[in-house]
């Protein structure tokens, strides 16, 4: 949910002509947009518990575009038959990209999360994705996909945006295997992950605090991180399962060149986005 805040507070504000997600407000419930329309106006509220929602919101929309906008450039610079998002959450690529119209979309996420998602994207125009339900923690996509349709020899795209993070390491090398399974030459994987770095795990514990503030339990609290990779970790991961690394860029980098504001460079500079091909 506060990604999907994130996008909605930047469609149309940062990055234009690059960035833009008009899903993002429509997959919100009512109550979410609030904070959003406080960032979208620059409008910050007096009051602590607003503010801290405020300042949460905003956070995430300059942390997440430069993250969506190098996917996003990755997923049109390759196209093929079929795209897998991994761990989709409240991801609106399916209806807000043009450049997938004809290409069978599988998300993949929980199937609490998915219900939630059906629910919220019935007011979407265009086709649905294809629900994929999956538990990275203990189901195999290799058993999933299969029944979903998915097609084994037929390239494919492979997003997997926010979730190695919060898997164990033998989880995703688990997940990277039955991926690998399942690409065909021609496929490509786009993989964001994040960097060991100790000021990251304080910037988080600082977000409980302010959350415990307001006399709320942080987001984080119910997510801790359980995997971090070096961008050499990840590369002898990703080669190591027949992946050739075309490309690994940090979200700082990413910023600057789209000119989107770099309050939180330190949590821009751990986070990364990495491209490899078959």
């Amino acid at each position: 949910m506060l990604v999907c805040q994130g996008r909605a507070a930047a469609d149309g504000r940062l990055a234009p002509g690059r960035f833009a997600d008009p899903t993002a407000m429509t997959l919100l419930d009512p109550a979410d947009r609030e904070p959003v329309r406080r960032v979208r106006d620059e409008a910050p509220p007096g009051a602590w518990k607003e503010r801290v929602d405020y300042e949460t919101v905003r956070a995430s929309a300059e942390l997440i575009v430069p993250r969506t906008v190098a996917i996003d450039d990755a997923v049109r610079a390759h196209p093929a038959p079929q795209l897998v998002i991994l761990g989709a959450g409240l991801d609106g690529r399916a209806w807000r990209m043009p450049e997938l119209a004809g290409t069978a979309v599988f998300e993949v996420d929980r199937p609490g999360t998915q219900r939630e998602k059906r629910e919220r994207a019935a007011a979407l125009e265009g086709p649905p994705p294809v629900y994929v339900p999956v538990d990275f923690g203990r189901d195999r996509l290799r058993e999933a996909l299969p029944a979903a349709g998915h097609r084994p020899g037929t390239p494919t795209t492979w997003v997997w945006e926010g979730v190695v993070a919060y898997l164990t390491e033998a989880q995703v090398r688990s997940t990277l295997a039955d991926v690998a399974d399942r690409s065909a030459p021609g496929s490509r994987l786009i993989v964001n992950y994040q960097v060991p770095a100790v000021s990251t795990g304080l910037g988080r514990a600082v977000a409980r605090l302010m959350a415990a503030s307001t006399g709320r339990r942080s987001v984080w609290a119910r997510e801790p991180w359980r995997s971090t990779w070096t961008p050499a970790s990840m590369a002898a991961l990703l080669t190591g399962h027949g992946f050739t690394v075309a490309a690994d860029e940090d979200h700082l980098t990413a910023a600057r060149a789209l000119g989107t504001p770099t309050r939180h460079a330190r949590s821009l500079r751990h986070g990364r986005v990495a491209v490899a091909d078959r």
